[in-house]
């Protein structure tokens, strides 16, 4: 049964009798173990109804779903309607615990958003577009600069060729000077720099692949090659609140640098043992 404050929930508790037989049991299964259906790979839910992945997708187009990342986004945000803390406001009363508490469960929270919402697909195939480049750059503004510099450092151990760069001059002409063996990575947070989307019309003139970080439904992600959407609340602007989608940006890198370490094995191990040894004589004993 549907509970209140979880419309999707009701949505889809209204629409059974208007649903396939095979469509009513992926609907059941969700209505009955949503919290365990959040987790789920299309894969996953098909098999645990018993039914196709084509009838796992009709049923999401059937309540109102573009596909089944779409379903899951918006399964997510209703069962977060239902279980999430209070909007983050500050209060001149606020102790350092409070404040404290405030920052780390909305981080926490977003963090699980993503999560559960992340397309495995598009991220198996950045992973292997990465493994496979020559030279990966590595392209955001504002807040998104220093996510760009932290995957700079990632891939860069990871025996990558790689760059950050966010000077949007320097942008276009290394996107120009790209060749299809290249790879960027496109990180926005709101998904409309304009900046940002000309850099991107060089990338595809040159022929490199271009893999996006951003929200949904946004230019940006509309550019990408891989497109891997990142889906947070908007931070209040007219006083301070954590930016959610920074923290996210950082997680998906580092799924895609665990990826690319995974796919590159025991070689890249080694390097990284090597790189560690060779900073001990940096580090102070004291």
């Amino acid at each position: 049964m549907a509970t209140t404050g979880r419309p999707l929930l009701r949505d889809i508790e209204s629409a059974l009798g208007t649903l396939r037989r095979s469509e009513r049991k992926v609907a059941e299964l969700v209505l009955a173990q949503p919290d365990r259906v959040i987790h789920m790979r299309i894969v996953d839910l098909a098999a645990a109804a018993e039914v196709s992945e084509p009838t796992v997708v009709r049923f999401c187009r059937a309540i109102g779903c573009k596909g089944f990342q779409n379903f899951k986004l918006a399964l997510a945000q209703c069962l977060a309607q239902n279980t999430s803390q209070e909007p983050f406001v500050l209060s001149e009363l606020d102790t350092a615990r409070d404040y404290t508490y405030k920052v780390f469960d909305a981080t926490m929270e977003t963090l699980a958003q993503v999560r559960d919402t992340l397309d495995l697909d598009a991220i198996e195939v950045a992973v292997d577009a990465l493994c496979n480049a020559r030279r990966v750059e590595f392209y955001g503004f504002g807040a998104s600069s220093p996510v760009a510099i932290d995957a700079q450092h990632k891939f860069f151990r990871l025996q990558i060729a790689s760059a950050a760069l966010s000077d949007p001059h320097i942008q276009a002409m290394s996107a120009m000077s790209l060749t299809a063996d290249d790879v960027v990575v496109a990180i926005s947070q709101s998904g409309r720099s304009t900046a940002l989307l000309e850099a991107m019309d060089h990338v595809r003139e040159s022929g490199a692949v271009s893999i996006a970080l951003a929200p949904s439904n946004t230019p940006v992600l509309a550019r990408a090659t891989i497109p891997i959407p990142i889906d947070v609340a908007s931070p209040d602007e007219e006083s301070y609140t954590p930016l959610p989608s920074r923290i996210a940006h950082l997680a998906v890198i580092d799924i895609l640098a665990a990826g690319v370490s995974k796919m590159k094995g025991e070689e890249v191990n080694r390097h990284l043992n090597k790189l560690n040894r060779g900073l001990q004589s940096l580090r102070s004993n004291d």
